[in-house]
């Protein structure tokens, strides 16, 4: 039998970022399942924003991976991708981050903040 590796979705970002990503998401998870005496997790939701890096691929490999043995074995992880927004500085309208020097598509402006697309949440836990 191989290590962990020889069977994880190849990622240009490497392997170790979702698999610890992955584990203080399965200890979130098994911690407040307990706290609330469930007896089963049956589907996790999560939030990523777009521009965390994670690939959802190797996420959910990781999860169904680390999740063996605990009360989550078999549970669904469901990964909603939030698009990365930025809100201008000038207007305040919102518009999708397409990168350094994008105007605003009404006043023109390049002075904005990034107010979405970093997230890396647990948005709820469904328990039996």
């Amino acid at each position: 039998m191989g290590c962990l590796a020889d069977f994880a979705p190849e990622t240009p970002e490497g392997l170790m970022h979702e698999l610890s990503i992955c584990q203080s998401l399965l200890d979130i998870v098994l911690d407040t399942a307990r706290k609330n005496d469930a007896t089963r997790v049956s589907r996790v939701n999560v939030e990523i924003g777009e521009l965390r890096g994670v690939v959802p691929d190797s996420l959910t490999f990781y999860f169904e991976f680390l999740t063996k043995d605990t009360m989550a074995e078999g549970a669904e992880l469901h990964i909603d991708i939030v698009p990365a927004r930025k809100r201008c500085r000038t207007c305040g309208a919102m518009h999708l981050d397409e990168g350094d020097g994008v105007r605003c598509p009404l006043c023109q402006s390049t002075d904005a903040e990034l107010v979405m697309g970093m997230e890396l949440q647990i948005r709820d836990i469904e328990v039996e």
